[in-house]
């Protein structure tokens, strides 16, 4: 008798190689995804403007990396001491102005030169509550702690987030033809108003993500992360101290799907070498002896070149 529902990867889905260059947006469920592929060594950019949790918000930025749009000084608002924006996460803010707006400006610059010769975009939708600017009506990717007075909050429905996707589709097409798009729901709850609110946030993004996916069929998928989480492995134990965030083993799960899933036998190969490697460069040596430390520095890079001579394209 089987005590769990198990889900297996798709068939024929093995579109991804390990010599892509890729790209990972959204929840900072794509953090933990592409911690994982930089470790594998793919030549990945992650969260360009940092994590964005909204679809509405996840549109927009994409449609700034398309167009290469940088952000000017006046954007920028000082606020706990730093410079910050409403389309960049906290980490790209700073205590020096000229700074903060450098590093986001530069964030853009090699994101919109790398998602122009991506092979794979993925977009992790966290929630469909959106938080607007009363003063301009602009949804915000990131709230950076400025008193809730100052924004609305609502829910977005289906086809507005439908026709936000839809449009950022087109864009995409247009600017890169060879891009696929992958999109998941996060498995993080957002429990902050509730758990109805969160399993209604997370309904209306499956719903939205159904629509688009369907009128797109020939290059957009959906990955289970989601579904994986909550109904395949449907236990508190895969969940952190908080409930909120899945664990690690968790996460490992779910890349080890993801890879078996989209990567080709080849490619999972060579990520699990360019796993161990990694692995390897962020061991310390227990030993303070300096010819003990010096040999295993010189056999690292002994196994690096080794590497990078079967695999070229990989940075390490």
């Amino acid at each position: 008798m089987e005590f769990r529902t198990t889900i297996h990867p798709r068939e024929g889905e093995h579109f991804m190689r390990h010599s892509d260059k890729m790209m990972l947006m959204g929840s900072c469920f794509s953090d933990s995804i592409g911690a994982r592929l930089k470790d594998a060594m793919v030549d990945v950019v992650v969260n360009p403007f940092g994590t964005i949790f909204n679809p509405l918000s996840i549109a927009s930025s994409v449609h700034k990396l398309i167009d290469g749009e940088t952000i000017a000084g006046i954007d920028l608002f000082l606020s706990n001491g730093v410079w910050n924006s409403y389309d960049f996460h906290s980490r790209f803010s700073m205590a020096n102005k000229d700074a903060a707006f450098q590093r986001m400006n530069d964030s853009i610059a090699t994101a919109h030169e790398h998602l122009k010769q991506c092979q794979t975009l993925v977009l992790t939708l966290g929630t469909a509550v959106v938080y607007r600017r009363r003063d301009t009506g602009e949804v915000v990717n990131n709230c950076h702690k400025v008193p809730q007075h100052e924004f609305t909050r609502r829910l977005a429905s289906v086809d507005e987030i439908t026709d936000a996707l839809t449009s950022m589709l087109t864009h995409l097409h247009e600017f890169n033809p060879e891009l696929r798009v992958l999109f998941t729901v996060s498995p993080i709850r957002h429990i902050a108003d509730g758990l109805e609110m969160n399993s209604l946030s997370k309904a209306v993004l499956r719903v939205a993500i159904n629509n688009v996916v369907r009128a797109n069929k020939e290059w957009v998928r959906y990955f289970p992360a989601y579904e994986i989480v909550i109904d395949d492995l449907r236990d508190y134990r895969f969940y952190n101290a908080d409930m909120v965030h899945p664990s690690e083993v968790a996460i490992e799960y779910i890349w080890q799907t993801f890879q078996a899933t989209y990567f080709d036998d080849r490619s999972t190969q060579a990520i699990a070498r360019c796993e161990r490697v990694s692995k390897r460069l962020k061991h310390r040596p227990m030993s303070n002896n300096p010819d003990v430390v010096a040999r295993f520095n010189a056999d690292t890079q002994a196994v690096i070149a080794n590497l990078k001579k079967e695999y070229p394209y990989i940075n390490a």
